[in-house]
């Protein structure tokens, strides 16, 4: 039997997504920041922590005081050379050294990690946009709430801005990722075991337990999911690890929280696909909202209100020239010129966006998410398999704003990477017995857009 002791997590789905490490480095974060109330914030969360971190009742590793010390200090560069000198001895993460700490866990770690990444998003990446990002967010979400941070900055941005996170104030703040390791789950409990319900070892072991066995059954009939690594030994037993059987897990534990917490709203910021939310997810801002029964179909008012939304906010970030009708050509053709070419003659948004490549993720990342609400109800799920078919029935509607979504999160940033899945998603949505994940050559189709690939 698979236990989160013996399933080793990958460093990624713990951290969220990686760091671009393309953008401004600040030696001293909150003497760099021109905003006296994200400053102000900033200290009192790092106090706030700080405190939780002396509470902790397990014996503190002797890195942890400079740690802090720095942090306290707003001393970015002392701060991440220490966090990561100790996140090489932490034995939850892949590439650990040979020598692990076994003080690396718990409330301190988890203290450790959060203002490291806090710092991260203020001290490197632009504080406008991080700025932006955690305040749009939290005020999009109502009080008593549980909100799921994915990535990096949903779960270490908002945990940093909101009035108090120890606290759960304005709301419960978890990441969806770490749910698989048992020390954050008890990390978890002592935050807000007496407020919300938490998943119990043995929940957390049943988890483990009906996914092995379920993964077992699937292996047998042919049926792993791309990227899952399943295996039984002589005698049996199944083997299981990677991200696939990590998230796999993390969505049932999410599951288990959803169902036990019946008085609280749902909200999430995506890091990777969970099956299992499409039929209760629409869109919400910049992120999404976890409905508490399924929908078969959305309506025109949240189709509308999600475009409109996107649109308003984009304008003064990349300008005011994506349309409905803006062809492939033309989203290529404005990637390369301002990401690629850096050519800005022609460019009306703000140029400070441009120079931020962590900023640019993010908010890609985030209007992607939502692009895949529309993709699953077009009967392109992210993660793979099959869409039931009472929730495909408005594909028209669907193509059209999942067409929109994905044009803005690719004018967002330069991944080549994103677009050629966009362009291959809509090929396979045309025909599923076409996979192909070349780029059609740019002037191969005049006058195409993105919703032609669909059909």
């Amino acid at each position: 039997m698979i236990t989160s002791r013996n399933l080793l997590v990958p460093g990624f789905l713990i951290l969220g997504i990686l760091f671009s490490g393309c953008s401004k480095k600040e030696s001293h974060v909150f003497s760099s920041l021109k905003n006296p109330a994200t400053v102000a914030q900033l200290r009192k969360f790092v106090a706030e922590k700080n405190l939780e971190a002396n509470s902790a009742t397990n014996e503190p590793a002797s890195a942890f005081a400079p740690f802090f010390a720095a942090a306290q200090k707003g001393d970015w560069l002392t701060a991440s050379n220490a966090f990561e000198d100790m996140r090489k001895h932490a034995a939850q993460y892949q590439g650990s050294v040979a020598k692990t700490d076994e003080r690396l866990h718990g409330p301190r770690w988890a203290a450790v990690l959060e203002i490291w990444g806090a710092l991260y998003y203020f001290g490197h990446a632009d504080e406008k946009y991080s700025a932006a990002f955690g305040n749009d967010i939290i005020q999009s979400i109502p009080a008593d709430s549980i909100y799921f941070g994915g990535t990096d900055p949903g779960r270490f941005i908002v945990t940093a801005l909101e009035k108090s996170q120890v606290n759960g104030d304005p709301f419960f703040v978890l990441t969806q990722n770490a749910l698989a390791d048992s020390t954050y789950l008890d990390y978890a409990r002592s935050l807000y075991g007496d407020k919300i319900y938490i998943p119990s070892p043995e929940d957390s072991q049943k988890c483990f337990h009906d996914y092995a066995e379920d993964a077992k059954r699937r292996l047998a009939s042919h049926q792993i999911k791309p990227g899952e690594n399943v295996a039984t030994d002589a005698n049996g037993k199944v083997q299981v690890s990677g991200q696939v059987a990590v998230m796999d897990i993390n969505a049932r534990l999410v599951r288990v929280i959803f169902d036990h917490n019946t008085n609280q709203d749902f909200y999430i910021e995506e890091s990777f696909p969970l099956d299992w939310m499409y039929p209760y997810l629409e869109p919400h801002g910049l992120i999404m909202k976890i409905n508490r029964q399924p929908a078969e179909k959305l309506s025109e008012d949240i189709l509308q209100a999600d475009h409109d939304y996107w649109t308003k906010y984009l304008t003064p970030i990349i300008g005011d020239w994506l349309h409905d009708d803006t062809t492939v050509q033309e989203i290529v053709a404005f990637v390369e010129r301002t990401y690629g070419q850096h050519d800005l003659s022609a460019f009306k948004g703000d140029r400070r966006f441009l120079a931020s490549r962590d900023s640019q993720m993010m908010f890609s990342k985030l209007r992607s998410a939502i692009a895949g609400i529309y993709s699953w109800r077009l009967g392109v799920p992210p993660g793979g398999g099959q869409v039931p078919p009472q929730y495909t029935g408005d594909r028209d509607r669907m193509a059209r704003e999942a067409d929109f979504a994905f044009k803005q999160a690719i004018a967002l940033t330069r991944r080549k990477r994103s677009i050629d899945t966009w362009l291959s998603s809509r090929i396979r949505g045309a025909n599923p017995t076409r996979c192909s994940s070349r780029r059609p050559p740019p002037n191969s189709t005049p006058k195409t857009t993105a919703s032609n690939f669909w059909f």
